[in-house]
């Protein structure tokens, strides 16, 4: 046998050669010199030995010498670092917990979900240090270097999210929050990819890191994996991700399809989304129930009302209002009573001598009750608009070059082309989201109160009007002026996060919060205020949840999937120091015993 497979240093038996000089002190010491007392000669035994003993025999009979041989001896053997190989998992000292929090742990199996399964093996590995990271939207370190005590406190306050989750990030810092003789524990359905580099690099630091998997249940899973709005009607993308021809019913607001789906199929289902919105559900449902529904958030009154005030009817502009399903128009010529009930009043090319100031007026009523009025310049804009035209005028001029475009929703992703003819001036109030490049404004928008207002610098020949864009523009703006957000913007995906300027208060489906930025973990519906937004899991790689058995996978040429028991060496350098401390206070006793102490 190799002294390796020994000792962890075998050099250091080097200190064996210690006990040479001390048997040689023993060897060359003199004799003790012999003094017969004749007063107690008669308690001597007449057979005792004399100091003419032979040398082999004196060093045999010295226990002091075999006890400072052994001393010497046990350091020396300490300092080579005896061990024994035990397994790898005796040695563990720190527990370093991964609780897969994603969306897909909520299949249901076996009377409880994935998670459930999970978290309940996770507090059976606890050892005298823990930590726990939760892999959510991000991963995150939920508990550091706790006690048992701790970590079931912990687990008990997570809870499986909506949203898709990097299994890799939480293993990597799991690794990197492990300290020696720690190993690596990930509870997870293991149903994505991308975390096996993870493994692969927390191994190689030579870190032990166990997988547990929990992927029951969800082999027939069909579910909605995206949706889009078009007009008043959402198109829901319904796949089946099972074996076997299924059918399914898709309700919405009170309207049904029913559809079927091959293996691996994919179909379209278009609703019109009622006022206010609701729940599309599948039915029946199965063991993924969160894919099974999704949160369509829509205005209680999806119609926007515009009312366009003009005495040089612009057809470019009618039409682009004209198209948009959800703008209900009504173009006007003053002089003319306005009736109330409009969201939106635009003014374009009007007589001075013809707007009214009562026409006027309906535009702030309108701005007071939360709506928004629009001024479209001309060369002369009557002095009656007031505070209505957001520009100070100052003549007209042509040709300039388009300069700064500031991107917000309204101006996100349109090209604005230079105008021909533009009202020169600066603003009065407002934000120009335009501008030429001498700093007039060409667009800009202004919050007054609960309303908006709206400048459009453009005039005459409007080269904007002949590019597809446009229409696009006046949509977004009778939504803007109207106070309405798209549909689009009004319904999100899991893992997304509202944002605000402030700290506000928002009715989640786990509760109020007040913050600034709420992250959607959870589907359902979150309101603020009046807006409500619908939050639904549109993935469909969160939506494929049956996992393929860690054993069976074969896109994984390192084993990094491969369970390994691997042997290693316990340090037994204490036990041997020990037993040598043991072996001196032996020697002070025998010392005392004797008298030399």
């Amino acid at each position: 046998m190799a002294l390796s497979d020994v000792f962890l240093t075998p050099l250091g038996l080097v200190a064996l050669l210690t006990v040479v000089p001390v048997i040689l002190l023993y060897l060359v010491q003199p004799d003790p010199r012999r003094i017969e007392l004749p007063t107690i000669e008669l308690l001597l035994d007449d057979d005792q030995r004399d100091a003419s003993n032979p040398l082999l025999e004196r060093l045999k009979r010295n226990l002091l010498l075999f006890l400072q041989l052994l001393v010497l001896v046990a350091l020396a053997v300490a300092l080579a670092g005896p061990y024994v190989s035990v397994s790898e998992s005796q040695t563990v000292e720190e527990t370093v917990i991964v609780l897969d929090g994603s969306a897909s742990m909520a299949v249901e199996t076996d009377g409880g979900t994935r998670f459930d399964a999970a978290r309940a093996a996770a507090r059976e590995v606890t050892t005298g240090t823990n930590s726990v990271v939760f892999a959510g939207a991000e991963s995150r370190v939920a508990l550091r270097s706790g006690g048992d005590t701790e970590v079931q406190g912990t687990l008990d306050s997570l809870a499986v999210t909506d949203v898709s989750a990097d299994l890799g990030a939480a293993i990597s810092q799991a690794a990197s929050i492990a300290g020696e003789n720690a190993r690596v524990v990930v509870f997870s359905d293991f149903a994505d990819d991308g975390w096996t580099d993870a493994v692969r690099s927390a191994r190689a630091r030579d870190l032990q890191v166990d997988l547990r998997q929990f992927a029951g249940g969800g082999a027939d899973n069909v579910g909605i994996v995206d949706r889009s709005f078009s007009g008043r009607n959402v198109t829901l993308s319904i796949k089946n991700f099972g074996d076997s021809t299924v059918t399914r019913s898709v309700e919405l607001g009170g309207r049904s399809r029913s559809i079927e789906l091959g293996p691996g199929d994919v179909e379209r289902v278009s609703l019109t989304i009622p006022g206010g919105g609701g729940r599309a559900q599948l039915t029946p449902g199965d063991a993924f129930p969160t894919d099974d529904v999704a949160y369509v958030a829509a205005p209680d009154d999806p119609t926007v009302d515009v009312l366009l005030l003009t005495n040089d009817r612009d057809r470019y502009l009618t039409t682009a209002l004209s198209v948009v399903e959800e703008v209900d128009l009504t173009v006007d010529e003053p002089p003319t009573t306005v009736e109330e009930g409009y969201d939106v009043i635009l003014y374009s090319d009007l007589e001075p001598e013809s707007l009214l100031r009562g026409n006027v007026e309906a535009g702030r009523d309108v701005i007071e009750s939360g709506g928004g009025v629009g001024v479209l310049a001309q060369p002369s804009p009557p002095e009656t608009y007031g505070d209505l035209l957001l520009l100070s005028p100052n003549g007209t001029d042509r040709n300039p070059s388009v300069g700064r475009v500031t991107t917000t929703e309204l101006t996100r992703g349109i090209d604005f082309p230079p105008p021909g003819t533009y009202l020169q001036g600066s603003l009065r109030a407002g934000t120009a989201l335009v501008q030429t490049a001498d700093g007039t404004p060409l667009v800009a928008t202004h919050q007054r109160g609960q309303g908006r207002v709206l400048y459009y610098g453009y005039v005459g020949d409007d080269p904007f009007r002949f590019n597809y864009q446009y229409p696009v523009f006046w949509k977004r703006a009778a939504f803007h002026l109207a106070g309405r957000e798209s549909l689009s913007s009004l319904n999100r995906g899991t893992g997304d996060r509202l944002r605000f300027a402030n700290e506000t208060r928002v009715e989640t489906p786990a509760g109020a919060v007040s913050a600034r930025t709420v992250p959607l973990d959870t589907a359902g519906f979150y309101a603020v205020g009046d807006r409500r937004v619908g939050v639904s899991l549109y993935s469909e790689a969160e939506s494929d949840v049956d996992a393929v058995p860690l054993a069976d996978r074969t896109d994984d040429p390192g084993a990094v999937t491969r369970e390994e028991e691997r042997q290693v060496p316990r340090p037994l350098t204490w036990l041997v120091a020990l037993s040598a401390l043991l072996v001196v206070v032996g020697e002070v006793a025998f010392l005392r015993r004797r008298g030399d102490l």
